[in-house]
């Protein structure tokens, strides 16, 4: 993340903190100390993972909530880095302020859900058994849109401060990527959580997995395309940053602008893939 660093950046004084940390902390101290939080909480998950043996539909019952922490962590982070090329002043801004304490809210909201469901063992996705529970459901889903909106609102205000300085073609990189990732993400998540399960043409009981991202062998799995939408904030900051060390500015601009239009046919593919009840990459095992 050091790589992309905004510009006339300074480190904050005072804390025994990595130099990352720092900077993150000192471009948007709510979203960073909202990601550390998360990641500590990681260790009691990781305890009651290793402590706890029920299964809830075929999985291990802390896995969701340790994913979750995980993601969101790495979100919020990215968020805070990506802050430092906004303009000057624009965190303390009331609108921001709102917006990032209202996110900070849905994301504890969502991780108090999945820890308590996690600790009842029951589904925290796709459980239909009363009505209580698809109202809970649908609650997080309006909260996960929440939280993900924060991302396009970053991007928009990145792409409008061209007087803010920094290297052209990676703040359209880290623009694009943010507002993109909101484009991406609601339509394949929505379609995933208004259905019964996220796999397409296999069971979830005995189908086979690919190994870390548990992603279905068999059949189609609508969860592809849905963690490739929600990582288009690293994937094209990461393209725009290679670009403009390899391309002169206008090269690397369009490049950006190419690898962006890309990666939205990728995410379309492996949705359309996934519908079809085809696995992604089926050479994988």
């Amino acid at each position: 993340m050091i790589a992309f660093a905004a510009p006339a950046s300074a480190t904050a004084p005072g804390l025994f903190l990595p130099r990352i940390l720092r900077e993150a902390f000192r471009r948007e101290p709510l979203y960073a100390g909202a990601a550390a939080i998360l990641a500590i909480s990681m260790l009691p998950t990781l305890v009651a993972y290793a402590l706890d043996d029920r299964l809830v539909v075929g999985v291990a019952a802390w896995a969701k909530p340790l994913k979750f922490e995980a993601s969101l962590a790495t979100y919020l982070f990215t968020l805070a880095w990506f802050a430092g090329w906004l303009p000057a002043g624009h965190v303390r801004r009331r609108p921001h302020w709102l917006l990032s304490r209202a996110v900070v809210v849905a994301v504890a909201l969502e991780m108090a859900w999945l820890v308590g469901a996690a600790a009842h063992g029951v589904a925290s996705h796709f459980n239909v058994e009363s009505q209580a529970m698809v109202n809970i459901y649908r609650a997080m889903g309006a909260l996960a849109v929440l939280l993900t909106s924060a991302s396009a609102v970053l991007g928009i205000a990145i792409l409008r401060a061209r007087d803010a300085g920094g290297d052209p073609a990676l703040r359209l990189a880290i623009g694009i990527g943010l507002v993109l990732t909101v484009v991406l993400t609601l339509p394949t998540a929505g379609y995933l959580s208004s259905g019964a399960g996220h796999l397409v043409g296999v069971e979830a009981e005995g189908a086979r997995r690919l190994a870390l991202f548990g992603w279905a062998r068999d059949g189609g799995d609508l969860r592809v395309a849905h963690f490739l939408a929600t990582h288009a904030l690293h994937a094209i900051p990461l393209a725009g940053w290679v670009a403009s060390r390899l391309l002169a500015a206008g090269a690397a601009r369009m490049a950006v602008i190419l690898c962006s239009l890309a990666y939205a046919m990728l995410v379309a593919w492996t949705f359309a893939e996934a519908l079809a009840g085809r696995p992604f990459l089926p050479f994988l095992g």
